[in-house]
């Protein structure tokens, strides 16, 4: 297994899938533990995590408590609460299953804990905790139930904690069961992040996710040929990135060139400059069309021109002549794609040009449509002999690798990387980065403004940056 340094393999970072959570659980209790401790545990966490945030049960608590095991871990949670004094009721929205769940609920009643007879109010404004079907769903249920969450999520009367996995929602895919799932403020994912939650479909219906370690073991993962990590916004902080150290001449801050742009499309070409100039690479040069090149010094008269395209007869950029006239090699890395449009007889001449380049080749927006249009498809990955990264949208990935059908994002991105041999940053509102060594880091926490036209050419122009410094620097990293 190659080592993973960032972030740490801890239970905030790794992502599982439903089976996974379970098989850890049952490894768990092979080894001695009994099903009631870690019952315990988890309630007496996520009561812990609670009672920190007095703003949200001090108008009363309200446990949705399910028929399995998930249910007992809320019957806990109601116990701590109401034993710390707070007003605690609860309601079961079907009949009890497991037999340490209804121990639970018929000591929590035995001590004062009420059970409602009647479906409660959404828009009294306690605390509803749903704990009703968490990890192990695997169906859709009683549409009412969800209805009458969301009546009080979209009333902002109170607000609405899930353990686990919203119901309704599946924790594999992230998809909902039917029309719709319950919609949380918070979801407290116990043990280790479930896959589900953290995709883009999922965004709806989970609120803020926050994880509760429980102590599990992961030495499980040590076993696996994959892993998922999550990468929320204060793991950003914590990167070590390998830079070329401080008394490093610009040319020893890696060079970069920059494909982009089109008498079509005029205006990529200056957000993908912004975003490489934003990196803090030694040399940035451009090949662009010439009614593009006559206005950059005005823009950013640190870059330097390396040639014009030429511009075919409707407005796409030609490649191919001016790839002739270029050492590649010249740079440690190079971005192809914002802007240029799509000319499919051109991409075919210009291949065994690019094909000599030995850095790091970053495709993006046309130049990945291209290659999805070309006659090879995605199968010019197979015959590249340079580091490839690819930044697509879901569509162009879906272009690019048609056949590819995976029950997630995060295994779509894994699968595309294995078998093509590239770098993936598939982007979304929850971005994915893979690579061809198994490992996946599933971003979250994104700001919803990011989803704007433009911002990608920024990224695509920033990631060609950064590898050119990467790769300059004194030291190699993982590229």
């Amino acid at each position: 297994m190659n080592e993973i340094n960032w972030p740490n393999l801890d239970s905030e970072h790794l992502i599982v899938y439903s089976k996974q959570m379970i098989e850890i659980e049952r490894s768990a209790f092979s080894r001695g533990m009994p099903v009631e401790s870690l019952m315990e545990k988890v309630g007496l966490r996520l009561s812990q995590w609670l009672l920190k945030r007095k703003d949200l049960i001090k108008n009363g608590v309200i446990v949705f408590i399910g028929p399995g095991h998930n249910g007992g871990d809320g019957a806990v949670v109601a116990r701590e609460l109401f034993l710390k004094g707070y007003n605690v009721t609860f309601w079961c929205p079907f009949p009890v299953r497991k037999k340490l769940t209804l121990e639970q609920l018929n000591y929590i009643t035995s001590i004062g804990v009420r059970k409602l007879d009647n479906l409660p109010d959404p828009l009294n404004c306690e605390l509803w905790i749903d704990a009703i079907l968490g990890n192990n769903q695997k169906k859709a249920v009683d549409k009412q139930i969800i209805k009458m969450f969301n009546k009080k999520f979209d009333s902002g009367m109170g607000k609405i904690v899930s353990i686990d996995i919203p119901t309704g929602l599946c924790p594999n895919s992230g998809k909902v069961f039917s029309r719709s799932a319950i919609k949380s403020n918070f979801t407290l994912s116990t043990g280790f992040k479930k896959i589900g939650i953290l995709q883009d479909e999922a965004i709806p219906y989970v609120g803020k996710i926050k994880n509760i370690d429980i102590g599990l073991s992961k030495n499980y993962f040590l076993k696996e040929s994959k892993k998922f990590l999550s990468i929320s916004r204060k793991d950003i902080k914590n990167l070590s990135l390998v830079l070329p150290p401080k008394n490093a001449s610009k040319y020893n801050r890696g060079r970069t060139l920059l494909i982009t742009g089109s008498n079509k499309y005029l205006g990529a070409a200056s957000l993908v400059i912004k975003g490489a100039l934003a990196s803090g690479v030694g040399l940035v040069k451009v090949l662009v069309p010439e009614i593009i090149a006559k206005s950059i010094w005005q823009v950013a008269p640190e870059v330097v021109l390396e040639g014009y395209l030429e511009s075919s007869l409707d407005g796409n950029s030609l490649l191919h002549e001016s790839f002739k006239k270029i050492d590649f090699n010249r740079f440690d890395s190079i971005v192809i794609g914002p802007g240029i449009g799509i000319d499919l007889l051109d991409w075919e001449k210009c291949l065994i040009d690019l094909m000599k380049f030995e850095g790091i080749l970053i495709l993006d927006a046309d130049a990945l449509n291209r290659i999805a249009l070309s006659k090879e498809g995605c199968k010019f990955f197979l015959n590249k002999k340079f580091q490839t990264w690819i930044t697509p949208h879901m569509n162009e990935f879906q272009r690019l690798f048609p056949n590819l059908k995976e029950s997630n994002n995060i295994e779509l991105a894994l699968r595309a990387s294995k078998e093509f041999d590239i770098s993936i940053l598939l982007k979304g509102a929850h971005s994915i980065i893979a690579d061809s060594n198994g490992t996946a880091w599933q971003i979250y926490e994104t700001d919803e403004d990011s989803a704007r036209a433009g911002l990608g050419d920024l990224l695509s122009g920033f990631v060609s940056g950064m590898a050119a410094l990467e790769l300059a620097s004194w030291e190699k990293n993982f590229y």
